[in-house]
């Protein structure tokens, strides 16, 4: 277990045609950190968090990840997209697979478990969840809280070092919202390394270690969310803030 740091952000810049959607990021995850990436829509949050697991590529920069710079292609990368899970707006859950199966898919097919094994493993991450009773259900048979649970279950099962979460709950109805940051929460006592990009200011409060603001492609800011939410540095950061906290 090396003490440098899981994720290093180095001067990552990322174009998309004319538009310069990532300026310079620097950005530094402990093992054991949750950052949370917040910021106005169209400020590049997203695309950083895709840049993590390179489903975006980056035209500069560095991103390294567990000491190693991301890999181009092939099975290396393969292999640190098992290594980091990803949590998206929507499910992408497998439509015609009960929701166990969507959570031993990964485990069996990319790490050659034996499905005894996986499905196990799948199983005590779907009581984790809180939707263990759910197993055999197809995912159109599930709430949309109970679908993003079970990705969330679904990313887990590989035994990620690090998770990702790119607004894992703005497409859900409100009263669903609780229940997938609970878990989210809970994963974060654990100590999982965790990214997440979001607009629940509650969350970004009582479970980050660092919040993170950007706006414009740029990474503003970066303090403890007490400090942050109390006495943000920068007067995009006051704007943002004063526009998301007084309704």
């Amino acid at each position: 277990m090396s003490d440098e740091p899981l994720i290093v952000l180095d001067s990552v810049n990322k174009w998309f045609g004319e538009l310069h959607v990532l300026r310079d990021v620097n950005l530094t995850v402990e093992r054991g950190e949750v950052v949370v990436v917040i910021g106005p829509s169209g400020s590049g949050k997203s695309t950083l968090c895709r840049t993590i697991n390179r489903l975006e590529t980056i035209n500069s920069g560095t991103i390294r990840f567990d000491g190693r710079e991301l890999p181009a292609e092939g099975r290396a990368l393969a292999r640190l997209r098992s290594e980091v899970g990803m949590v998206f707006q929507s499910f992408n859950l497998f439509a015609h697979m009960s929701v166990l199966d969507n959570v031993m898919l990964g485990p069996v097919k990319v790490r050659g478990e034996s499905r005894t094994a996986a499905r196990d493993r799948a199983l005590q991450l779907l009581d984790r969840v809180g939707i263990a009773d759910q197993a055999g259900k197809l995912p159109v048979q599930l709430s949309g809280g109970q679908q993003q649970r079970a990705a969330i279950a679904r990313a887990l099962a590989m035994q990620p070092k690090a998770m990702l979460f790119d607004e894992p709950t703005s497409a859900l109805d409100p009263e669903m919202v609780g229940e997938v940051l609970d878990v989210m929460t809970s994963l974060a006592r654990d100590g999982m390394t965790m990214i997440v990009v979001t607009h629940e200011m509650g969350f970004a409060r009582h479970a980050a270690h660092r919040v993170a603001f950007m706006a414009d492609g740029q990474l503003v800011e970066q303090a403890a969310p007490a400090e942050f939410f109390a006495n943000p540095r920068s007067e995009r950061a006051r704007e943002f803030l004063s526009k998301v906290l007084q309704h």
